[in-house]
Order: C-alpha cells, then sequence, then structure tokens
C-alpha cells in the first residue's frame, strides 16, 4: 500500500472513530475509563472540546515528522568532534537536540520558558503555560482537594489561565486525590527536587497543552476518589483511581520530559482516548512491570488518530514490559536505551504502526525473552500487514526485532533524508542524561 493510500484509510478511519465517539461520551464507559462519578455537563462539554482539538492536532502526515526528527538527530551526530566541542563549551554536555535546545545555558533559571521552544516529535507544539505568569509553589501539602490551598501545587495546576509553575524548595508532595491539571500548563521542577509519591498520581484529563517537566514520580497508589476540584468552577465526582503515575485521557499537545518514574501500583504513564500530539522524552523508568500504555483497548478505534514520539529514554533495571504497548495509533520509538526486560520490550495490538529507529536493545541472560517485540490477539496472517519496522537500531546479547508490513523504503526515509549510519550505537550517549536533573542556579543544568 502506497503512502498516499494509507493516509486516506487513517483518514476514514477517523471519521469512523469520531462519529462514533460522539455518542460514547454520553455513555457509562468513558465514565469508568476515566474515573469519573458523574458525568455532568461541565465534563461533557470540555470532553467533547478535547476531542475536537485532538481531531485538528493528528497530523495526516506523520512520516513528514518523524523523517524530520532523524534528520536532527543525524546533523548532530554527523557533526562529530566539532558538535562534541559545542556541546561541551562551558563544562555542559547536552547529547541530544531536545536538551541541546536549553541545557547549555547557566541562566537558565532566568530564561525558563525558553524549554518551550525544545519539544520535538509530535508534542513539538506544545508550550505548556509559555504564555502566563509564574507561580511558585510554597506548600507541599494537599489537605483540600475540593478548595486548594493557595501556595499548592493542586490550587496552582485547576486556574483556567496559562501559568508556569516552580517550586520554591525541594519537596515531597503526597497526593490524597489525582492531580488534574487544566490546560495550559508548565509543572517545571527544575533547581529542587520534587517528588509525587506515596499517594495518588497526575491527571491530564481532557485538556491541551501540557508539559511535565524535571520531576519524580514514583510509589502511586490507588485512591478511592470523591469530589475533586478541577478548575476554580467545577468539582467533579471521581471513582477509584488505578494508581496510574501519569495519566493522559482525551488530551492533546503533551510534553513529558526528563521525569524519572518507577514503582506505581498500575502503569507508569497511560495515554488513551483519542489522546495525540504527544512526545516522552528523556525520562528515566526503573523497577516496574506495566510501563508505558498508548491505547487502552482494542475497541477504542478513536485512538486511531494516537499519534506519539518516545524518544531519548532510558528503560532500566527491573522492567518486565509496555516500553510502550501499542494500540491502533502511529508510534516513533526512537534512540531510546533497554535493558534486559523480562517479558518483551515492545508490544501491540489492533494494528498500530510502529517505527522503531536507532534504539540500543540489550536482552537479558533469560533465552526466552529475546525477542523485543509482542503482538497481542491476532493471527500472524493478520500482523504481518501491521507496519513494525526497524532502522538503524543496535541488538545485544541476542535481542532480535520481529518486523511486518510495508518496509521503510515505500515512505519518505529514502534517499538524502535517511541516515547514512548505525545510530543505534548512540543510544547510550543520547540518553546518558535521562531522568530528573540536578540543575543549579547560574551553570548550564
Amino acid at each position: 500500500m502506497t503512502f498516499t493510500s494509507r493516509v486516506s484509510v487513517v483518514l476514514l478511519a477517523l471519521l469512523v472513530a469520531f462519529a462514533a465517539t460522539i455518542p460514547r461520551l454520553r455513555g457509562s464507559s468513558i465514565e469508568a475509563d476515566a474515573h469519573i462519578g458523574e458525568f455532568d455537563d461541565f465534563l461533557r462539554k470540555r470532553a467533547e472540546d478535547a476531542l475536537q482539538a485532538s481531531l485538528r492536532a493528528y497530523n495526516p502526515d506523520p512520516e513528514a515528522v518523524t523523517d524530520n526528527f532523524t534528520r536532527q538527530v543525524g546533523k548532530m551526530l554527523e557533526g562529530g568532534n566539532e558538535t562534541r566541542r559545542q556541546l561541551k563549551a562551558g563544562g555542559c554536555v547536552a547529547t541530544n537536540p531536545i536538551d541541546r535546545c536549553w541545557r547549555c545555558d547557566p541562566n537558565w533559571a532566568k530564561n525558563r520558558k525558553r524549554l518551550a521552544k525544545c519539544a520535538r516529535g509530535f508534542g513539538r507544539q506544545t508550550k505548556g503555560g509559555m504564555h502566563g505568569k509564574y507561580y511558585v509553589v510554597v506548600d507541599p501539602s494537599d489537605d483540600n482537594v475540593q478548595d486548594p490551598e493557595p501556595g499548592t501545587l493542586r490550587h496552582a495546576v485547576i486556574q483556567q489561565e496559562p501559568l508556569w509553575i516552580i517550586f520554591d524548595t525541594s519537596m515531597v508532595i503526597k497526593l490524597n486525590q489525582e492531580l488534574l491539571i487544566n490546560s495550559d500548563k508548565t509543572i517545571d521542577g527544575r533547581g529542587v527536587e520534587v517528588h509525587i509519591a506515596y499517594g495518588a498520581g497526575l491527571s491530564i484529563q481532557f485538556v491541551q497543552n501540557v508539559i511535565i517537566h524535571n520531576i519524580k514520580i514514583h510509589h502511586i497508589v490507588p485512591k478511592n476518589g470523591g469530589l475533586v476540584r478541577d478548575s476554580t468552577s467545577h468539582i467533579g465526582l471521581r471513582t477509584r483511581s488505578d494508581g496510574d503515575g501519569l495519566s493522559i485521557f482525551g488530551s492533546n499537545h503533551v510534553w513529558i520530559d526528563h521525569v524519572s518514574l518507577s514503582k506505581c501500583s498500575d502503569g507508569l504513564i497511560d495515554a488513551i482516548m483519542a489522546s495525540t500530539a504527544i512526545t516522552i522524552s528523556n525520562c528515566k523508568f526503573n523497577n516496574h512491570n506495566d510501563v508505558i500504555l498508548l491505547g487502552a483497548s482494542d475497541e477504542h478505534s478513536e485512538d486511531a488518530i494516537m499519534q506519539v514520539t518516545v524518544a531519548f529514554n532510558r528503560f532500566g533495571k527491573g522492567l518486565v514490559q509496555r516500553m510502550p504497548r501499542c494500540r491502533w495509533g502511529f508510534f516513533h520509538i526512537v534512540n531510546n536505551d533497554y535493558s534486559q526486560w523480562q517479558m518483551y520490550a515492545i508490544g501491540g495490538s489492533a494494528h498500530p504502526t510502529i517505527i522503531s529507529q536507532g534504539n540500543r536493545f540489550k536482552a537479558s541472560k533469560n533465552q526466552f525473552t529475546k525477542e523485543v517485540t509482542k503482538r497481542d490477539y491476532a493471527e500472524k496472517s493478520q500482523w504481518m500487514g501491521w507496519q513494525w519496522r526497524s532502522e538503524g537500531d543496535k541488538f545485544l546479547n541476542g535481542a532480535f526485532f520481529v518486523e511486518s508490513g510495508p518496509p521503510l523504503k515505500k515512505s519518505p526515509f529514502t534517499g538524502k533524508n535517511k541516515l547514512q549510519f548505525k545510530p543505534g550505537s548512540y543510544a547510550g550517549r543520547l540518553t546518558r542524561y535521562a531522568g530528573a536533573l540536578k540543575c543549579r542556579e547560574g551553570k548550564p543544568c
């Protein structure tokens, strides 16, 4: 199938998915999946507005986005010694195009919003709270989820206007209920050490334009639910949460960068229900079973518009599966470092498109877990038509990727735009500073 034909098929699927989704917005399925106790008029309108925004955010030519991303990485790497000298100027080592955009500025604390220009991949247009004021969190408590105290993180994220949220000191925030983040927000933990731990996790639900940067999320547990404020004008009834570290639901233009995640009760990151225009970059994942879920159900055809970049992340010790597990959409998995998964690394069902480029896959000693990929709920005769392609990946200790579907030579990855080297060998360098950084004011981060 040609590239143009594939786009036409996807667009047709989108129209069908959209038609099926509108009535579902009033059904019980979305309420259960979103942990909503009462799907009132406010939430219904927010959900419908978010879906329309996600449809607008969908890129009908996703290969153009992935091609541009790989060209940026290739340009930096092909710079050789000259590039390395530039990146090490002033004692700073910024090893990938996202970090190179901001990390070597010693005045990063005065130029925090420069970060909003640094996203790459499908989430590249995410601006967070760039056009808003700074909000300084001074209080780590979360005692009142219905009427949050000023100075708390919960009070900051429910505001209607764009905000760039920073912290005056290091803190551990134990959330009593899910933290429901409103649109146009940046949570920026640079300069201090911020832990979201031992309570509920973060929820990005029916909103757009959110950046989560430089925090640590771990030991997240389920909460029983109740009345929780999600904006200055609305309090909603929530049901029991799952214990996800970070949940993206029906949202678009989301960028998760330099976040360390581990040991949550459910998933570390979930993105479901027509969420799209997402980049997950420079994160560190450790000690968890279900790591990243992109698409919740084979029946949720609205996830056909999901487009996600997973780049420069380090999948480290104690991980089992779902790095990520994908459904329906288009997923660019590029320049990540995988080490000794216990079941599989990349999986999926419901015919997702998965483009794996420049990753380093190091299998464990277990002879039964050498395969990177895992396909569910489909016979081989079906999944052989799914486009799962590997280009420039590096395989160690017997790791292997089972490809399927049309080769990349039938897409715009050919010719002068195709990387002419084995980029997987660079994955260790590109992910060297994954996870939350220790940034000090007046010095490169």
